[in-house]
């Protein structure tokens, strides 16, 4: 069975998509970006570690309201719009992998430089979990 995964813990999507789909012990969690939860409003325009941090906890309410944690998490894509981005991107990122990881088995991940949807966005981030 497949089921819709929604929280207000992040940002309603924007168009035609779910926070989240769950089918069976799989989830799935929309590129998620810098935007405040209540309001959909991008935060941080020019900082990447704000944006990240932000972009993160995102994913992780949808991870949360599917199920997950973030050790049941195999795969984050990153996407970035600036190369110069990946170092700050990265050092946030690596502080939430070490915060919500304690196993030490990281996710996969893959980082893709691409134009965003939003002017304002320097970083969106999407997961895939399997839970059990």
């Amino acid at each position: 069975m497949k089921t819709e995964v929604r929280t207000d813990g992040a940002p309603a999507p924007a168009w035609v998509f779910s926070q989240g789909v769950r089918k069976g012990p799989m989830l799935q969690v929309s590129g998620q970006g810098p935007q405040d939860p209540a309001t959909s409003e991008y935060l941080y325009p020019g900082d990447v570690k704000a944006q990240t941090r932000r972009t993160l906890e995102n994913v992780l309410a949808v991870l949360e309201a599917g199920g997950a944690t973030v050790e049941d998490v195999v795969m984050f894509r990153v996407y970035l719009t600036r190369r110069e981005d990946f170092a700050p991107m990265n050092e946030v990122y690596g502080e939430f992998i070490e915060k919500h990881v304690p196993s030490g088995v990281k996710p996969c991940r893959t980082t893709v430089f691409v134009e965003l949807p939003h002017e304002s966005m320097l970083v969106e981030i999407d997961a895939q979990a399997v839970i059990g």
